[in-house]
């Protein structure tokens, strides 16, 4: 496998870079992380930007290796993180363009790309967790809706969002993994209400949603009905194997700046520390390297990536809690300082164990589908 850019990738990267150097400087302020009506408006504001730029569609329009060579340079320039746009143009969107039919391409897909409408995931419910063939919300076929009712929980910018990526039970007599059906619910429909809860690291990016008798078209059911265990595993592919590409090359980013903060406060005389600091700057170049690899298999299986996006998860999710525990030895008492840089962060990475499948749910992913192993259960 050849990881190296051919001269087309040089050109875009080049283009790309100097691109960023001009305009990065003339953004405006990120907002506060507890304004989300801020957040969703700065966020489209710079999808708009990328739109207008003709970087927008390089999510699902541009091969798999020029998109990492996006989030690898945009990551590395500090550009704005996706931010609210993170379902629509992470999730919902490549499963749309995978799944969806030419009117629902044609009716979702350029609003999410100009950065018009802000899309979360109703997948966790609270019986249900990662083990999302356990869910109870409950549709059922009415003329030309389904009625919805239920409840969602951890369901991501639910309060700022205009459409629900949304799983629902459509044949309760069905086996677990079937009966399933994957709609797209708008938000300000009649019977929706939204409970912001608030994470640990003092954010309210998730909330409860409740769902009474909520009457969806069914024209916004992609796939057919009770496939929607299949249509998940196709979010759940890009979930796991390319939305958290960018933060690699930030964790990166991360950890050259512990090393410095290191030496400054003397902290670097520890042995111990040093190794950490090293083992894990190895461990996100593996990472790095086991991205390049999902995305070559990704294009070459037709852009839909595969069960390796199940080890990159779950090795990642823990080497992000390795790096903010080693940024809290390198504060010190300030890591009890919640306005000191890394701290939040450290708090927040707890949530990426159980984010996008809980690590049992990758072990079981990775016996069954990499290793070949029997099910267990």
């Amino acid at each position: 496998m050849d990881l190296s850019d051919t001269p087309e990738e040089e050109e875009f990267r080049a283009r790309l870079r100097e691109w960023l150097a001009k305009v990065l400087p003339t953004l405006p302020a990120r907002p506060s992380p507890d304004d989300w009506p801020g957040r969703r408006a700065y966020d489209l504001g710079w999808q708009r930007t990328l739109h207008d730029a003709g970087y927008a569609d390089v999510h699902w329009g541009a091969s798999p290796t020029t998109r990492l060579i996006f989030l690898e340079e945009t990551e590395r320039a500090g550009a704005p993180y996706v931010g609210a746009n993170f379902v629509g143009l992470l999730h919902a969107g490549p499963t749309i363009a995978a799944e969806g039919t030419p009117a629902q391409r044609a009716r979702w897909l350029p609003h999410i790309l100009r950065g018009d409408e802000v899309w979360c995931q109703g997948f966790s419910e609270p019986d249900a967790g990662s083990d999302l063939a356990a869910l109870r919300t409950r549709a059922w076929r009415d003329g030309d809706d389904y009625v919805v009712s239920g409840s969602k929980i951890w369901t991501s910018h639910a309060e700022v969002a205009d459409w629900c990526e949304l799983l629902v039970r459509t044949d309760p007599r069905a086996p677990r993994h079937r009966g399933i059906t994957w709609l797209a619910m708008p938000m300000d429909a009649d019977g929706v209400t939204v409970r912001p809860l608030r994470t640990l690291a003092g954010s309210a990016e998730f909330a409860e949603v409740f769902l009474d008798e909520v009457r969806v078209p069914a024209a916004n059911r992609v796939g057919e009905e009770n496939d929607g265990w299949r249509v998940t595993l196709v979010t759940l592919s890009f979930e796991r194997g390319t939305a958290f590409v960018g933060e690699v090359v930030a964790c990166r980013r991360v950890l050259g700046e512990l090393a410095r903060a290191a030496r400054d406060n003397g902290r670097w005389d520890d042995p111990v520390l040093r190794r950490r600091i090293g083992r894990l700057a190895a461990e996100f170049r593996a990472l790095w390297r086991l991205t390049q690899w999902n995305v070559s298999e990704a294009e070459a299986s037709g852009g839909v990536p595969g069960a390796g996006g199940s080890v990159f998860k779950l090795r990642y999710s823990h080497a992000r809690q390795e790096l903010y525990d080693t940024a809290a030895d390198v504060l010190g008492p300030d890591g009890l300082d919640l306005d000191r840089p890394w701290v939040l962060d450290r708090l927040s990475s707890l949530s990426y164990t159980i984010a996008a499948g809980t690590s049992q749910i990758q072990r079981d992913i990775v016996a069954e589908r990499v290793l070949g192993l029997p099910k267990g259960r």
